[in-house]
């Protein structure tokens, strides 16, 4: 734990143990989404499987990404990161949807629900941290930038199926 990091978060007026548990709960949200996109990629139906597969793989590896630096800054802080899987659910604001009908269509809006909860999430730690913790502050700011930019890479994929299903004349 950086001393320093948890004495510059009290001295400007956050209590650290309710960032910590805010940063956990975003912590057990990343592990989620990175097997919920894992996971999915594997199991896609549909057209186009392979784009798709493509995006939901690089997505996963993101999320993963955000749960390492979580992790560090809930350490930083003096907290530690929830250790049991088990308890990610439970901890979890965002959860877990489990792709029980991988087709193409429902993964891209499963993982558009997840995306919309993990930006509400990051914005609620950002007015939390405003002004006081610039540090979590900047690592949100970027990991809220990741996960607009998710939002609307699946968003786009949408609209290029719905376009091509409409000049094939489906629906």
């Amino acid at each position: 734990m950086g001393m320093k990091a948890k004495e510059l978060v009290e001295k400007n007026g956050l209590d650290v143990k309710k960032l910590i548990n805010m940063l956990n709960k975003a912590y057990c949200d990343e592990w989620l989404a990175y097997y919920q996109y894992w996971i999915g990629a594997r199991l896609a139906v549909g057209i186009p499987r392979e784009h798709l597969e493509t995006e939901m793989e690089e997505h996963a590896n993101e999320e993963l990404d955000h749960a390492r630096k979580l992790a560090k800054r809930i350490i930083e802080l003096g907290g530690t990161p929830e250790i049991d899987p088990a308890n990610w659910q439970k901890l979890s604001t965002c959860g877990y949807l489990p792709p029980d009908h991988p087709t193409v269509d429902e993964l891209l809006e499963q993982n558009i629900q997840g995306e919309r909860c993990a930006i509400s999430v990051y914005e609620k730690i950002l007015d939390y941290v405003h002004g006081k913790d610039m540090i979590t502050g900047h690592l949100v700011r970027h990991i809220l930038e990741e996960e607009l930019e998710h939002e609307q890479e699946l968003e786009d994929i949408r609209e290029d199926i719905a376009a091509f299903r409409h000049s094939c004349g489906k629906k």
